[in-house]
């Protein structure tokens, strides 16, 4: 069995969702949890507790394994929680998220994409990042636009046209990676940042 599949496991075991693993230099491995979510269920957050048992608990098994590491580090997700299976893109649409795919979207997409002004969208492009959006029956969309954020000071015109909008669907299978926008409200709630997430370590 692997790592990963070894500390999915004890995760789960104890009633919570493995969200990634990492290992860093040094010997550590990263380790991040949380709650299991359902539709039409109220959010919850990962709580110290929560960090604890699933510390102790993985100690005990990576010991038993005879994984080789130096300290073990669970947390909460953050910022820039990643998206990896088709219940965390129910669970996160309307939020904003960066996106990765397999391979370049081509010119046939790129020109689809272009916008009602004809934007010129590169061929190549690979990363993006949107409003994540059901796109029916069964697939995902993100939509965005190419404005420029005002500068400091500037004064905009209340005249001047909105930028288009693109959009462009995609399916899981053509995703390398897909995680939440780093992005902070500050004008009303946000999601947690890295020294808001709750975290234990340990060594092994």
């Amino acid at each position: 069995m692997s790592l990963q599949q070894t500390i999915e496991d004890t995760v789960r075991g104890l009633g919570l969702e493995l969200v990634e693993t990492e290992r860093s230099a040094g010997g550590l491995l990263r380790v991040t949890i949380d709650l299991p979510w359902q539709p039409g269920t109220q959010e919850q957050a990962v709580t110290v507790e929560d960090c604890e048992r699933v510390t102790r608990q993985l100690q005990y098994v990576l010991e038993v394994e005879g994984v080789d590491y130096k300290r073990l580090e669970v947390s909460s997700p953050g910022i820039d929680r990643p998206l990896r299976h088709e219940l965390d893109f129910e669970r996160f649409q309307g939020e904003e998220v960066d996106i990765t795919l397999k391979a370049p979207i081509g010119a046939a997409v790129a020109a689809g994409a272009a916008g009602p002004e004809g934007a010129k969208m590169s061929a190549n492009r690979k990363k993006f990042r949107g409003t994540l959006q059901r796109a029916e029956p069964s697939g995902w969309q993100i939509v965005w636009s190419d404005e420029v954020a005002a500068k400091p000071g500037q004064r905009v015109s209340a005249r001047r046209a909105p930028p288009p909008m693109h959009v462009m669907a995609f399916t899981l299978d053509e995703l390398q990676g897909a995680r939440l926008a780093p992005v902070v409200d500050f004008k009303g709630r946000r999601r947690p940042a890295p020294d808001d997430q709750e975290k234990v370590s340990g060594k092994g």
